[in-house]
């Protein structure tokens, strides 16, 4: 048996356009004759470029492709009010229209799409427009979910309500951050001193921050983690060699902040920054990362305090013990990195 040559997919995509307007998202969505026959088991496919055909399907059509595009705005499931179909001919396409009714501004939608399963490397294209704006993503077996943060007050507070906690809860769980910031710590200080060193380590990360979540500068992770390792490696030799000299913790953590601060734009970059709020997401990330580093900042130095208060001695002990943890914690991650950058059992 000879196999049609319409058994070959001709094109794997569909297209899904979104339009953000005062009560309502109008869309439209147009799948190829050939993905929709195969699911309704219509053969041969070009059936589906008559019209007579698709209005007598239609409704069918909106059975299969409906439970296939969700849409949400703020979190909240919105229900779709389809509307006719029509054959684009030259596309060999069908296109059909789509209303979420709204009953407020959304501050975020969110676009999940698995329209047709049956073929694995079938792509949807997706183009949201809000005004004169327009954000495009393409979702596949392999990314199935697209949010899209809007470009009013609504949008700008979801980016705040998203990227604060993202960044505080980095830098609480990143002990090689946590333990430079402490390292730097163990020797106290006036409230002026720490303060210095703590906006010195901001100011710096902040920086390199940007510059590598806006991919203006992008070292590779493979130099960056070594790299931080060895930054609290110094912070703890320093602690031990400093002996009363002159304190330069401020310029220390200036020095390495902006190393720090590659490393937070390694985990910034995997979460997929929305491209209308991207100097929202940053600003909102840093807070996050600086509200972290304040707790931990004050808890550690509290705790630092008193016992110094109590014993001046106990208080150098714990710097020299502490100081040796840290060396030795910053060794075993540069050597993990750089010799087993899979994880050491």
């Amino acid at each position: 048996m000879i196999p049609r040559a319409a058994s070959a997919h001709p094109v794997p995509f569909s297209y899904v356009d979104l339009r953000l307007q005062p009560g309502a998202i109008d869309g439209t969505l147009v799948a190829h004759v050939f993905d929709v026959a195969h699911d309704l088991n219509i053969d041969p496919p070009e059936r589906l470029l008559d019209a007579a055909l698709v209005s007598e399907r239609e409704r069918a059509m909106i059975d299969l492709l409906s439970p296939r595009l969700l849409v949400s705005a703020n979190s909240r499931p919105l229900r779709a009010e389809w509307s006719h179909a029509e054959v684009v001919k030259d596309r060999q396409s069908i296109r059909l229209h789509l209303r979420y009714p709204l009953d407020a501004s959304p501050g975020t939608v969110t676009v999940a799409a698995v329209m047709f399963p049956y073929d694995p490397n079938h792509q949807t294209f997706l183009n949201i427009y809000e005004g004169a704006a327009l954000t495009q993503a393409i979702l596949d077996a392999r990314r199935i979910e697209f949010e899209y943060f809007a470009g009013s007050r609504q949008g700008v507070w979801a980016v705040v309500k998203r990227f604060v906690p993202s960044g505080v809860h980095h830098i609480l769980i990143g002990p090689d951050h946590l333990l430079f910031l402490v390292g730097l710590l163990l020797l106290g200080g006036t409230i002026r001193q720490l303060a210095l060193v703590v906006t010195a380590f901001t100011v710096a990360h902040s920086i390199t921050l940007s510059l590598a979540a806006l991919n203006i500068v992008t070292p590779p992770a493979r130099i960056i983690e070594p790299a931080i390792a060895l930054s609290i490696v110094y912070v703890g030799a320093d602690n031990l060699l400093v002996r009363g000299g002159r304190d330069v913790r401020a310029w220390i953590a200036f020095t390495f902040g902006f190393i720090h601060g590659f490393g937070f734009a390694n985990v910034l970059r995997e979460m997929d920054l929305p491209s209308r709020a991207l100097g929202w997401s940053l600003f909102s990330f840093n807070v996050g990362v600086e509200i972290g580093q304040l707790l931990v900042v004050v808890a550690v130095a509290s705790v630092l305090t008193a016992l110094r208060a109590r014993s001046e001695a106990v208080g150098r002990q714990l710097a020299f013990a502490g100081s040796l943890v840290v060396i030795a914690a910053g060794t075993f991650w540069f050597i993990q990195r750089v010799f087993f950058p899979g994880g050491l059992s």
